[in-house]
Parts: structure tokens; sequence; C-alpha cells
């Protein structure tokens, strides 16, 4: 997911504008940068956001009822839009009127405007400032998804279905159906969460775009710094899972004739092409093909479980499973010799893994409410999605586990029979999976240049001529270094099982609990006659620091030990999935596991 393509030309034309018109003589208020440059403003406090996202709120609600009356409602005008000529004839020109809208806004501004909130015929205030009416009016036309689109959105980041037939042999049905409910809700709940605190901190005025964004709110910079960090480590590595996986459906594709690694190069070389790409509203209308892809992909592999017997050397060359034995299904926790990834309670976590990866997707979620028309609706969208997500994970795992048994693997195309299926299915995945590779390498690259290079190291703007060079130079690397990853740990299971326990499980669950907590202390700890003047542009507080923190916990302390308690599982569960998964590792690698080797020619699968 990445944001609207109008937000380039916002970030472009905000990040030349002034923070005081120079025509200005008088002393005055000393007015602050707004908009997507404003947003990481660090010098900004938790109240004055609270203040305009209180009154952004307030206008979006009686926005939404002239919209509503205008338009009805937003699920079926998404499908509209999605699926009739019309449509999306209509969502290109609602487009173009946005651009329009954009541009108008910068030739009224000028070389030296600012947004104010003064009115031009004022003394003293130039006649080329904005006013507060007209920013927001052109920051609200980014804004046009409806929670109808955030399902379709959701839906799309999140759905990976094809490990959950691994999770049921793994845990068998009655566990396996117990997990996926009770990770789906925490997932959902998690989603609440940041709609929540989103809805607490974001306006025109100081947008929030990723997920950083309420950490720094919330905690500071220091934390948004750490986040950024992470999650530009978690999409690194979902690269890397990326080009391994689509070397095993390329090298099925080719009967394995073709060196293991020679393929990984090759998938390297084209990733890197495929980075000249710095915007993804180029391969947007590709993206848009891969839903379908999955679709019919997910029917040929319910359909080979149901007719034809699995292809056993996915299995047998690539986990701890090393025979061929009749199928067999378990209602409970299968045998420690029916275990293809490590035995006993590791194999339990294993599975786990496997689950938080196919449920992460809360880390998109900021970027998702950023471009809502009517943000307070997102929770429709979340909750359905989510709802829908689980069911599928459910049905597709209990279906395809009921007549491959043991024998169904985290990527459960590449057990698929007969090579015609196993083929067709491979070029989808492989489709598939060339556009989730730029997209995630253009989002990841992204979050590395902007929060990490441009952040912390102080490297020039990608709009700029320096920053362009460096994005071309610094791409090459980045692929490089995913492929190194790939080629060393050459073990699906295993590979996925660890980033789904050190990344995915705490961006799904264990950072939104730390954001209510956050959220939850902040509100409580506020005494009376505390605030944000508007006036003046000053925050009145009477203390701070840790006796603050401790004023807000003890007002809330049954929520605050609550969230406190489901942050602390959280890490727990991190701490034991990383365990399990690098276990499971010495166990693959280990006597009696398999063929694959680092950088080898011989095809893990």
């Amino acid at each position: 997911m990445h944001p609207a393509p109008e937000l380039d030309v916002v970030t472009e034309q905000q990040m030349k504008r002034p923070s005081v018109s120079g025509s200005i003589e008088k002393p005055e208020v000393m007015e602050r940068t707004w908009g997507f440059a404003a947003r990481t403003d660090s010098t900004v406090t938790y109240e004055e956001y609270v203040f305009w996202a209180k009154l952004e709120r307030e206008m979006e609600v009686e926005e939404n009822k002239v919209f509503q009356a205008e338009h009805g409602s937003p699920l079926k005008d998404s499908i509209k839009n999605t699926f009739s000529s019309a449509g999306r004839k209509k969502a290109k020109a609602d487009k173009e009127a946005r651009l329009q809208t954009l541009k108008e806004l910068d030739e009224k501004k000028g070389p030296s405007g600012v947004v104010t909130d003064s009115d031009n015929d004022q003394p003293g205030v130039s006649a080329l400032k904005v006013s507060d009416a007209e920013w927001r009016n052109a920051a609200r036309a980014l804004r046009t998804a409806s929670w109808g689109q955030m399902f379709f959105l959701i839906t799309t980041d999140i759905l990976g279905w094809s490990g959950a037939p691994f999770v049921f042999a793994s845990v068998g049905y009655g566990t396996g159906v117990a997990l996926y409910l009770i990770f789906g809700i925490f997932a959902a709940w998690g989603g609440w969460v940041i709609w929540k605190t989103f809805m607490d901190l974001d306006s025109t005025r100081y947008p929030m775009q990723s997920f950083g964004d309420p950490f720094l709110r919330l905690f500071g910079v220091r934390a948004r710094h750490f986040i950024n960090v992470a999650q530009s480590l978690q999409q690194f590595f979902t690269v890397a899972i990326l080009i391994f996986s689509k070397s095993l459906n390329l090298e099925q594709i080719a009967h394995s004739s073709v060196c293991f690694v020679g393929i990984m190069v090759v998938i390297m070389v084209v990733g890197m092409l495929g980075g000249f790409i710095r915007s993804l509203k180029k391969i947007g209308w590709i993206a848009n093909a891969a839903v379908w892809f999955n679709i019919v992909n997910f029917i040929i592999c319910m359909v080979a479980a149901a007719q034809f017997a699995p292809y056993y050397p996915a299995i047998t060359k690539s986990t701890l499973i090393q025979t061929i034995e009749p199928i067999k299904v378990f209602a409970g926790i299968p045998p420690d010799q029916y275990q293809q990834q490590s035995p006993g309670f590791a194999a339990t976590f294993n599975a786990v893994n496997t689950m938080v990866y196919a449920y992460a997707g809360a880390l998109l979620f900021v970027a998702f409410l950023s471009e809502m028309r009517h943000p307070l609706d997102f929770w429709k969208g979340m909750f359905l999605a989510q709802g829908f997500i689980t069911i599928v994970y459910m049905f597709f795992g209990v279906f395809v586990y009921s007549f491959y048994g043991q024998y169904s693997a985290s990527n459960i195309v590449n057990v698929v029979n007969p090579y015609g299926l196993q083929t067709a299915g491979n070029v989808l995945r492989l489709l598939s999976g060339w556009i989730a590779i730029i997209m995630y390498f253009n989002i990841g690259m992204k979050t590395v240049y902007l929060e990490v290079f441009q952040a912390v190291f102080k490297f020039p703007s990608i709009v700029e001529k320096k920053g362009k060079i460096l994005w071309y130079l610094l791409g090459p690397c980045y692929w490089i270094l995913a492929f190194v990853v790939a080629g060393a740990v050459p073990n699906l299971n295993g590979i996925v099982s660890f980033v789904g326990a050190v990344f995915m499980m705490n961006f799904t669950y264990t950072f939104p609990g730390m954001m209510y907590m956050g959220s939850i202390i902040h509100k409580a700890a506020e005494l009376p006659g505390e605030g944000f003047n508007p006036a003046t542009r000053e925050t009145i507080r009477h203390d701070n620091g840790l006796k603050r923190w401790i004023r807000g916990y003890k007002k809330t302390w049954f929520r605050s030990t609550v969230a406190f308690i489901y942050v602390l599982l959280g890490l727990a569960c991190c701490g034991m999935g990383t365990w399990a998964a690098i276990e499971g590792l010495i166990d693959v690698f280990g006597p009696g596991g398999t063929v694959a080797v680092s950088f080898g020619c011989p095809v893990p699968v």
C-alpha cells in the first residue's frame, strides 16, 4: 500500500514552502508548517495534536452527512467503482479534480505563501497567504477512500491463505481453529486500537501517515525512530522471503533443472530493474490483477487437494518428514514423527508464527486511515475484513489439511499435483509475487530512505537530484542484502516463522497494545486548566515526566493493567516464537534434515 499519487505532489510543494511569509513586518505568533511536511515536527505537543484532531472529527461528521445524502452506501459505491466502467471513469475524473485543486492552491499560494488561519483582509497579512479553509479543502480532497474500500484494501494486504494448511498440520484441527479464532480476535482489537489512536491525534493540519507517527506523538522522537527501523527490517525480510518463495515457484516450473541459487540471482536482478520505479502509481493497475491471480490459485489448490495426492518431494526434501506414509490427520497436536519443522512445543509455536505472519497487516493501517474521507467508519471495513480473513483461513486450512494431512506445506502450491496444475499455480504465484516484490521493495526502500537515512542521517530529499541518485545507488544494495539473507537460510518454513515471531507478532499485537496504553494514560493525566491555547499557540502543563505517567496510570489502572499484561503476552510470544523458529532451523539443517545448503544448487523442495 502506498499513499495516493497526489500526496507526492503535496509533499514536494510543502517542502518548498517557508514557515512565515516574508512580507510580514510586525511581530506576531510564530506560525508552524502544516500538512505532511509537519507531521514529524517534534516541537508540537500532544495537547495540540488532540485539539486539532477533535476539530477535524467534528467537521468530518458534518461533511459525511452531506456526502451520504448524495452517494449512499460506501460499500456499494466501492464495488461499483471497482467493477464497472462508469465507476472507473468517475474515479479517474475525481482524481483529476483533486490534482487540479492542488495546482490551483499552489498557484494562489505563490512563492512566499504559507498556510495561515488569518483572513487576507487583516492588516499585515500577505494576500498571497492561503487561508485555513482553503488549505483544509485541498488536503481533504486527497482523502477519498470509504470504509468499503478499506475492506478490499485490508483483505488484499493481509489475506495470505497458502500457509493455513501447514498450521493445521502442526497443531491439528481443534488447536488450529482455536488459535485462528484467538489470534484473529486479538488482531482485530489491535486494528481497533490503531483506529482509536488515529482518531485522537490525526488532522489535516498534522496528518499521520506511517506507523511511527503515533509513537512520535505519544512517546517521543526515539520511539518513532525505533518503530521506523523495525518497520524497515520487517519489510526487508519480507522482500527476502519473496525472493526465496518465487525462486521455488520458478524452479518447480523448470522441473528443478536449473541451479537454485542461479534462479535467485535472476530474481534479484529483475527486482533491481523494478527498483527504478520510484512511484507505485505506475504499477497500480497491475497490482489489482494480483487479487484475481490469488482467487484462481485458491481454487486450483482446493481442486488439486480433493482430486490428487500431494507432491511428496516438496516435503521429504525440505522438512523433517523423510518418508512417504499414509496421510493422517489429527484433532489435537500431531505426534513428533508427523511434524515438519521441529518436534514438541516448538512445533506449536512455529505454527503460531506462521499464523501471525498471515494476520500481519496492521503496519499499514495508519497509511490506510490517512486516505479515508471519513475515518470514523474505518472500524466497519476493518472488522468485516478481519472476520472474512479468519473464516477463509480456517476453511482453506481445514479443507486442504483433510486431504494432504502431514504433507501440507507452508507454501501449499509446492505440494500440488499433477504437474499441470502445479505449474498453473506456480505461474500465478510468480506473477502476483513479482508485483508483491516490487511493491514491498518500493515501500520498504522508501521507509528506509525517508525514515532512517533522511530523518536520522540527514540525506537529501528523494525529490531532489542528489536524493534520486542515492535512491538508485542504494536500491541494488537493498536487493543484494535481501538475496544474501534468502540464500543463507534456504528453508521457507524457518524464515517465515522467524520473521513472524520477531517482527509481525510485535507490529500486529505488541505495539498496538503499547499505543493503547500511551493514549489512555495521556488522556487521564490531564489536570484542570491544562491544554492547548489556539490563540497563543501555547500548551499549558502543570507538570511533566514520570509523575504525569504515574498519575495517568492510577486513573486508568484497570485498563492500563490489562493493556500492560497484553503487551507482556505479546513480548512473551515474540520470545518463545523466536526460540521455536531457531530450534526449527537447527533441526531442519541438522542430521536427517533438508538436503538444501546455503547458496547451493540443490532445490530445497
